[in-house]
């Protein structure tokens, strides 16, 4: 799981859509790792704005898949507006690892069917930030 922390929340990508909650808020608890990006000058607005078109166009809840347009999807897309960089290659190139194990192959079907959402945030809305 990857998430941006920015303006004092935490935002993530799951096949739910976009959501938020505290930082470390989710069922998922606090994060193993943390990678700070920088630092960013985009508002809060502007960002929320941001989000808003991005929950409705590239990162619908059922644009969602494990393997190809995951929460790390999520995470570098919105960490390259908010600060110009990337989030570490080790990270987004995680799935195409796994997939390419005879190991990876073998669960990719019964991985695919599934839906994955970290339970414990809120699903963000256009209309306030959050739902």
């Amino acid at each position: 799981h990857t998430s941006i922390i920015v303006h004092k929340d935490e935002f993530f990508y799951g096949s739910g859509g976009i959501s938020s909650c505290a930082p470390g808020g989710t069922l998922l608890g606090p994060p193993d790792t943390v990678v700070d990006l920088g630092n960013t000058e985009v508002t809060e607005e502007i960002f929320l704005e941001y989000l808003s078109s991005l929950g409705e166009s590239m990162f619908r809840g059922e644009s969602y898949n494990l393997f190809e347009h995951n929460c790390n999807t999520f995470s570098n897309e919105v960490a390259q507006f908010l600060t110009g960089r990337k989030i570490p290659s080790y990270i987004t190139d995680l799935p195409s690892e796994v997939l390419s194990t005879p190991f990876g192959q073998a669960l990719r079907p019964l991985l695919d069917s599934i839906q994955i959402q970290p339970p414990g945030g809120n699903t963000f809305s256009r209309h306030n930030g959050q739902s």
